[in-house]
């Protein structure tokens, strides 16, 4: 409503309005009130603008005379004294001057002078692509590649099948062992040692790790401290029922020093 009013260069009235809106934002609690803050912020901007660009377009009238009179002067020159003494106007200009004039254009053009061509920058020709010769063996390549990921697939199948039947193979020996004597603790080293073969031994902490990893087995330590190993179906019923999220897992290392 006030918009003449405030883009007037004599008036204050958009910093009151900017003012007043600081205190009434310290009281804003809902979104709706923040929203209209952001509305007046736009608004209160492209007024601020619109001001702003009328400043400039008075600035830009520029009197020649007036700036010559304020040049002269500032080179150290007097005219009334001059057109006292009848003698011309800017007939002569004492010996610093110019130096003067130097010294005050120095605070504001403080500037390295920028690098430029004399007679222009200097034009090259973009390069020129050079044209790949396709070979022949790339239809060679081709049917190798197409040989080779089958290959790879079949033995990759063919190990998760001998992995899967080692573990199941080895949870019917636990559960086996357990069965037959429910109340003697499985100790973890005599189930998985093998006293002839250490890679063999290895191969069955290996299989092992599934059966704990899925929760069809449980390693807990005896109160040697020793590990022992049981089926966990023959958990009791009314014991804590452990999901996936309270097994854990180690890494178990066991060197050939210690295996002998």
């Amino acid at each position: 409503e006030n918009r003449e009013e405030m883009l007037s260069s004599k008036s204050n009235r958009l910093t009151e309005a900017l003012e007043e809106a600081n205190k009434l934002f310290e009281k804003v609690c809902r979104a709706r009130e923040a929203a209209l803050d952001a509305q007046f912020l736009v608004l209160a901007s492209n007024l601020g603008k619109e001001k702003a660009t009328e400043l400039h377009s008075e600035m830009t009238s520029f009197d020649s005379a007036a700036f010559a009179e304020d040049l002269l002067t500032l080179m150290g020159i007097n005219r009334t004294e001059v057109e006292e003494n009848g003698s011309e106007p800017g007939g002569f200009l004492p010996r610093d001057a110019w130096q003067k004039v130097g010294e005050e254009a120095l605070k504001y053009l403080r500037r390295a002078p920028t690098f430029h061509y004399m007679l222009g920058s200097f034009k090259s020709d973009p390069p020129v692509a050079k044209q790949r010769i396709e070979r022949q063996k790339k239809a060679s390549r081709g049917e190798t590649k197409q040989i080779m990921p089958t290959q790879l697939k079949k033995m990759k199948e063919s190990h998760e099948e001998a992995t899967e039947k080692e573990v199941e193979r080895i949870l019917g020996i636990l559960q086996t062992v357990y069965e037959n004597d429910p109340h003697t603790p499985i100790s973890f080293f005599d189930f998985v040692i093998d006293p002839n073969s250490f890679g063999r031994t290895v191969e069955n902490m290996f299989h092992l790790s599934f059966l704990i990893r899925d929760g069809l087995a449980e390693i807990r330590l005896d109160d040697d401290k020793l590990p022992i190993i049981e089926p966990t179906k023959s958990r009791k019923v009314g014991e804590v029922n452990r999901g996936p999220g309270a097994r854990k897992q180690v890494v178990m290392s066991l060197t050939q020093e210690e295996w002998k």
